[in-house]
């Protein structure tokens, strides 16, 4: 299996259809997975879990968007055999099963048009917010071998993602050149298998603390890139930025 970034941005992609949609579509037409394993920015808290309920619910974990998007449903099977490999995998770490847990938006946006039949099972992975970024790639390292097991690996979250500096309302806003420098930045470093600096992101400077203000968005794709081996091609399949601060950058590594 290849092991996909999703750049997911605002929840209303998941009523869309746009470039970043047909994109999502593309990729899951593209691949064929017996499961998939996504790790969202929005399942971060302190410790490691991973959803072991037969029907994950459908979470949806935002406020003020219209009636539609509430009404959006879901219903992947969930896959309490694959949680339990997961945890094998990332042992000693003490991953906790979670049957309460579902999938959160940073999943369902993008599956739901990549998998519309919302027939593939889902497990999703926690984000330990108390860890340093080294910790989230060493567990895509760990979790490697479920691509030889039909696992598509998947990351939602952004690159880029700074709601501060975004452009609300209906007003156009280009991309800001601190966010076209890191992404560009970003981009040849994964090129390159020069995965250092992007795993230490801090000690990129200034335009790097601006991209990733806070680490839910951009841990995501640490797991990514850690689950990719020096066989893979790196592209990346759906592109733009939205409202000037936040990157639709989407990520495949392909044996």
């Amino acid at each position: 299996m290849p092991v996909v970034f999703f750049g997911h941005g605002n929840p209303l992609n998941a009523l869309a259809d746009n470039g970043y949609t047909r994109g999502w579509r593309d990729l899951g037409d593209s691949i064929a997975p017996r499961a998939i394993l996504m790790v969202s920015a929005h399942w971060y808290l302190p410790g490691s879990r991973v959803t072991s309920g037969e029907r994950p619910r459908t979470i949806h974990d935002f406020g003020g968007f219209p009636k539609a998007l509430y009404e959006v449903q879901y219903p992947a099977p969930g896959d309490a055999a694959l949680g339990r490999r997961v945890a094998e995998l990332l042992d000693p770490i003490g991953v906790r099963g979670d049957s309460q847990w579902g999938l959160d938006h940073g999943a369902w946006s993008v599956l739901i048009h990549a998998y519309p039949n919302a027939s593939v099972p889902v497990v999703q992975l926690s984000i330990d917010e108390t860890q340093p970024p080294a910790f989230h790639h060493a567990c895509g390292e760990k979790l490697r071998p479920l691509r030889d097991e039909g696992v598509l690996i998947a990351g939602s979250g952004n690159v880029i993602h700074n709601l501060e500096a975004y452009a609300w309302g209906r007003h156009e806003q280009e991309p800001y050149d601190w966010a076209l420098r890191f992404e560009a930045k970003a981009r040849e470093l994964m090129e390159a298998r020069e995965f250092g600096p992007l795993i230490d992101y801090p000690s990129m400077g200034e335009d790097a603390m601006l991209a990733a203000p806070t680490p839910d968005h951009y841990l995501p794709l640490l797991y990514v890139m850690g689950a990719s081996d020096a066989r893979d091609t790196v592209s990346f399949p759906v592109e733009g930025m939205d409202g000037g601060s936040i990157s639709m950058l989407s990520v495949a590594f392909t044996g």
